[in-house]
């Protein structure tokens, strides 16, 4: 990519007003070309590989596909684009998740437009880029200990366990979630370990101690 090379962005969203609002924003400046748009990770992965956009503009929470699962499997396909987050969310369930899925960057809805276009340069060349509260969560994640059965369930593993908790099976889950069984098991794995638990029925029952559920 040269200076003279427009940086080209797929935007992934499930409003058609945000993403309308960035195509906008983005075709007002020189230097940014919108190759495409998706509404779910799904189409995101789809659009990618079709478009081979340089950066992903990803929001997170998503109908239909979300968006750590997408630069997940954006990552196991050794996808070119880099992916900037864009969301309304900076908890630990979804900062942490995103950036070990693979995301380059990490800015919240909120920022300022000039912000906006020298992340998505950034992201375009490499850089990591967060928010200042972002950053700020992911420096005390990194500092504090951590010991089994505390650390934080993403979004995912939340909408996985809410499912277990009213009794559904893996195929019914992945039928819900549009994600395989396979990833409806490796989900369960990964919240097993974080609340210290070796099945269902534990998980659940955890769950409902510290609040998590109900």
């Amino acid at each position: 990519m040269t200076a003279e090379t427009p940086i080209s962005l797929l935007i992934v969203d499930d409003h058609p007003v945000v993403r309308d609002g960035l195509r906008g924003m983005f075709a007002a400046v020189p230097g940014f070309t919108v190759l495409g748009e998706a509404a779910d990770g799904v189409q995101a992965v789809e659009r990618a590989a079709a478009l081979d956009p340089d950066v992903i503009l990803m929001d997170l929470r998503m109908p239909g596909g979300g968006g750590v699962d997408a630069i997940r499997e954006l990552t196991r396909r050794g996808a070119r684009a880099r992916v900037l987050v864009l969301t309304t969310y900076d908890t630990d369930s979804d900062t942490l998740p995103a950036i070990e899925a693979g995301a380059t960057g990490y800015l919240l809805k909120d920022a300022p437009r000039e912000e906006l276009f020298t992340a998505v340069r950034a992201a375009a060349e490499g850089r990591t880029v967060l928010s200042p509260a972002v950053a700020s969560r992911l420096v005390s994640a990194v500092r504090a200990p951590r010991s089994p059965g505390n650390e934080p369930l993403s979004a995912r593993e939340r909408e996985v366990l809410a499912l277990v908790a009213k009794g559904t099976s893996n195929k019914e889950i992945a039928r819900e979630l549009f994600i395989s069984e396979a990833t409806v098991k490796t989900h369960l794995t990964h919240l097993y370990a974080k609340l210290g638990v070796n099945d269902r029925a534990a998980a659940v029952a955890v769950a409902y101690d510290r609040g998590i559920l109900g």
